[in-house]
């Protein structure tokens, strides 16, 4: 093998530190066509390219290249800089147009924003067109089989496309990129050798180099995961031009090793983007006037920033009470409240939420804050994923039924009327009737206002698939997480009829899918409110009626709710501020 099929890039493109992995392998463009179907003339500068390719791979700088200043700090990518075997002009979009696809959480959501940043500034262009697309990329998700199905599905549905752009003067390329680029790695080359290139979800930067490879015929991947990548220097670019709200990542990584999670093991360790990078992106989407901000991370509320060196010789973690975590406890660095007050503090009339948290990392200095700052939504996400203290202790939780339940009420008390949504798994390794019941009574108990429940789907790599057994039966499976659901709904639908006679603020989303002369928007708790269209009055302008605007905060009495859903009619318009004299 050349020393350059396997390249330990450092530097400008990659340290050791995070050391990137790419894999290049040859791939006539024609390879899934007969030879007949290329005409000769572009078969003739196709087989140019990569022999002109190929020579300066072979004429390239050896692995010692790679290995000199390995000590130098490091540094980001730069356009002007590109890898020996490349032009600054082969790393250019030169306007092609690219198609994204989001699947999975909201942290894809997010990768893709980034990934498109890093795409526009190299001069590619964004289409929503499949059809016109010249590159097509596809952010991926691996936390369940069925989520890795839908895009082997989606695979089998692009191959006639690309085979059809064979014939034509410029390729089609097409790209897996995020946590199942990650897990399965060369599996998707090996299985799909349509696909040109994959990248992890520490690889974003090298998306232009990539698609540089990709054009000279060959496949490449970078998918080694990083110690220290997370994008802070990176501004997102919105997807949605409309959008009233935004998702800002704040931390990447997980080190919980929960025995059922892939996660730690397609997104790395935990680290935390530095507080200033954070306040600066929040400020400008301020600016461009969103009304909403969500705080992403695996496991968000342990954020720590330890970039600032005064702050690392801080106390250690405040874990909430009975809570344990599976690694040493961490000592310095800002911590998430510091964070939260800091982002509250940015606009008072921007709404702040935050997921996904563990329940572990929930100090009474976080509670205060949420139940203070009335720009911080009173809704939290505490995922609970069985009632079980058995099962618990089998998924690596790190708390016990008790433990959890004491928490619940420990958050009530410190935060009254606060929201409370969570995430259940049926059928989990040796789970039995009894475990399964134990949730179904923790549902009915605790009374979540939202729910994510699913059935549990072994992972490789994961703790659980190497020393449990996925003994629960499919069907066995889906009875479980019918009766989860039914009796969430019940639970949820009582929960929400404490809000039938109240008046909410609701933050204007835009139309009702299901009706055109209504509007939906979300309240505090993050439940979608239904409300007609009809003018009203605004509070700082009474002699006036408006209609409420995407990203309109509005006053509205509910009158009926559903397990999901609430319904009533708008008051007046108003603000953030002056809505606390009315709810």
């Amino acid at each position: 093998m050349h020393p350059l099929q396997c390249i330990l890039q450092t530097q400008r493109w990659g340290p050791l530190a995070s050391v990137s992995w790419l894999l290049l392998r040859t791939c006539r463009a024609c390879s899934s066509v007969p030879s007949t179907a290329c005409p000769s003339v572009e078969k003739q500068q196709e087989d140019g390219v990569r022999k002109d390719f190929s020579s300066r791979l072979a004429s390239g700088p050896t692995f010692q290249h790679f290995l000199r200043g390995t000590s130098a700090p490091q540094e980001k990518p730069d356009m002007e800089d590109p890898p020996p075997y490349l032009t600054v002009d082969e790393l250019l979009g030169k306007q092609r147009k690219v198609y994204l696809e989001t699947y999975g959480c909201q942290m894809n959501v997010n990768d893709t924003e980034i990934a498109w940043s890093v795409l526009q500034k190299s001069g590619y262009l964004r289409t929503r067109n499949l059809q016109e697309a010249d590159v097509i990329l596809l952010v991926t998700c691996s936390i369940r089989e069925k989520a890795e199905q839908t895009i082997w599905n989606r695979l089998h549905q692009l191959k006639a496309l690309k085979t059809k752009r064979l014939r034509s003067r410029v390729p089609l390329r097409i790209g897996i990129l995020g946590c199942m680029a990650e897990r399965l790695k060369e599996e998707i080359l090996n299985r799909e050798k349509m696909v040109d290139i994959l990248a992890g979800p520490d690889a974003y930067r090298d998306l232009p180099r990539l698609l540089a490879v990709a054009d000279s015929g060959q496949q490449a991947a970078n998918v080694l995961l990083s110690l220290d990548e997370t994008y802070a220097d990176v501004m997102p670019v919105q997807t949605s031009p409309s959008a009233t709200s935004a998702f800002v990542s704040i931390m990447r990584g997980c080190d919980n090793m929960c025995s059922y999670c892939i996660v730690p093991f397609t997104r790395g360790r935990e680290r935390s983007r530095p507080v200033a990078s954070i306040l600066e992106e929040v400020r400008k989407l301020s600016e461009q006037g969103l009304k909403e901000v969500t705080l992403l991370g695996q496991n968000v509320n342990s954020f720590r920033d330890s970039s600032e060196v005064q702050f690392n010789n801080a106390v250690s973690t405040n874990l909430s009470r009975g809570f344990s975590t599976n690694y040493k406890p961490k000592q310095g660095g800002l911590r998430f409240a510091h964070l939260l007050d800091q982002v509250s503090r940015v606009d008072p009339e921007m709404r702040i939420r935050f997921t996904s948290p563990h329940p572990k990392d929930f100090p009474d200095e976080v509670l205060q804050l949420i139940d203070e700052r009335d720009n911080i939504c009173k809704q939290i996400h505490l995922p609970a994923q069985s009632g079980s203290s058995r099962v618990l202790e089998a998924m690596r939780r790190g708390y016990s039924r008790e433990a959890y339940m004491e928490l619940i009420h420990h958050i009530r008390e410190s935060i009254p009327g606060v929201s409370l949504s969570s995430d259940f798994i049926a059928g989990f390794c040796g789970e039995t009737e009894e475990d399964h019941l134990q949730t179904v009574s923790l549902l009915r108990e605790v009374q979540y206002n939202m729910g994510f429940l699913f059935a549990y789907s072994m992972r490789q790599k994961t703790r659980a698939y190497h020393r449990l057994k996925d003994d629960v039966p499919e069907e066995v499976k889906s009875r479980r997480l019918e009766e989860l659901i039914t009796v969430f709904r019940e639970e949820a639908t009582k929960a929400n009829m404490a809000s039938v006679g109240c008046t909410q603020l609701v933050l204007v989303e835009g139309v009702s899918k299901r009706s055109a002369s209504d509007l939906c928007g979300r309240n505090d708790g993050n439940l979608k409110v239904i409300f007609p269209d009809v003018e009203m009055e605004d509070v700082n302008n009474s002699e006036v009626r408006v209609r409420a605007q995407p990203g309109d905060y509005v006053l509205v009495k509910i009158t009926s709710t559903s397990s999901q859903t609430l319904k009533g009619h708008v008051l007046c318009r108003t603000t953030l501020k002056d809505s606390s004299a009315y709810c």
